[in-house]
């Protein structure tokens, strides 16, 4: 096990963290946006597959630093606190966005796909946690069925936007996934763009993870607790800044999917947090807190699911209210319950 970072260090290299991850946000979500015109994938897909993943890449390197600390409760909070936490951002994108609510305005069956499979993929470490005896080796089944879920649902969501059975009712208020962008130069150097910009952050993320460690060990916080919090909302500003980019620039639909779509993405890392975890399964190890935040976090899911489907036309809509109250008490319950 590494040395830790003494805590002034620590918070310094969070806040530096947050800067990098700030001035990179909105190039990337550019980049993005032109990469899903161009292509023809539409902003839906490339907000599930390239943004999602992008954006997510601070989180991953945080959740593995983590699981090869053998700081379980930490690994495995990360993830799930950036799925809670970025649904927050909705919220905060629909006061941004005055015309509508953003959900509705940002109608598209994929984003509501994706929320489904979401749910599904939650609902898989449930099933880990309440049988720890099962294990392959060092991990635990669940694992290896994660990733495989996932891509049968990016298997689904291609077959959607290709032949689509359903279509959401248009209003005043919908946005079009259509460009209004003519675009010029090669899109090579936007791929690599995009790829010097995924490195950064990623790096970055190996950074915010040694300073949320040295943090934990300095100050004897809760470990599942400051990784659902604190490292989280370094970790998930990614996705807000861009967000309110594809919000401002009227990219809604490639906006909610970058949230959903890295949101479904980070379930992934729970297969690298148990992976890179050596001592045994993860699931074993966390504690009871992180099944309160990953229950939490399921709730959450279900609003937002429910907010995509009710289509509220103003504000921020119940689903906004409902996420911001269930992300609250999710903390308050795992405090509780340490």
């Amino acid at each position: 096990m590494m040395e830790q970072w003494p805590l002034w260090p620590s918070v310094i290299a969070l806040a530096v963290s947050v800067g990098i991850i700030v001035i990179a946000g909105t190039p990337l979500a550019r980049a993005a946006d032109e990469l899903a015109d161009r292509t023809g994938m539409g902003e839906a897909v490339a907000g599930a597959v390239f943004l999602g993943a992008m954006t997510s890449l601070p989180g991953i390197i945080t959740t593995a630093t983590g699981a090869l600390e053998g700081d379980a409760g930490f690994a495995l909070a990360n993830p799930v606190g950036g799925i809670a936490l970025q649904s927050v951002w909705l919220a905060i994108a629909d006061l941004l966005y005055r015309r509508a609510n953003l959900e509705h305005a940002a109608a598209s069956l994929e984003n509501l796909l994706q929320s489904v499979i979401l749910i599904a993929l939650l609902g898989l470490p449930v099933i880990a946690f309440a049988t720890p005896q099962l294990t392959v080796g060092w991990i635990h089944p669940v694992t290896v069925c994660i990733p495989i879920l996932y891509f049968f649902g990016l298997r689904l969501l291609r077959r959607m936007h290709s032949t689509p059975m359903w279509k959401p009712t248009r209003t005043r208020e919908t946005r079009s996934d259509e460009s209004q962008v003519e675009y010029s130069g090669s899109i090579a150097k936007v791929w690599l763009t995009v790829g010097l910009l995924g490195a950064l952050v990623a790096v970055t993320g190996w950074v915010i993870a040694r300073a949320g460690l040295g943090v934990i060990a300095a100050t004897g916080w809760s470990s599942s607790i400051t990784g659902f919090t604190v490292t989280t909302l370094i970790t998930s500003l990614p996705e807000l800044i861009v967000l309110i980019a594809a919000v401002r620039s009227g990219a809604l639909t490639l906006g909610v999917a970058n949230i959903i779509g890295g949101n479904v993405f980070d379930v992934l890392t729970l297969t690298v947090a148990d992976s890179f975890y050596l001592d045994g399964t993860i699931y074993t190890a966390a504690g009871d807190e992180s099944l309160v935040l990953l229950g939490g976090t399921l709730m959450i899911t279900a609003a937002l699911a429910a907010g995509l489907l009710v289509r509220d036309r103003k504000g921020i809509g119940f689903e906004g209210v409902s996420i911001a109250v269930l992300y609250l008490g999710t903390i308050g319950l795992a405090i509780v319950s340490l």
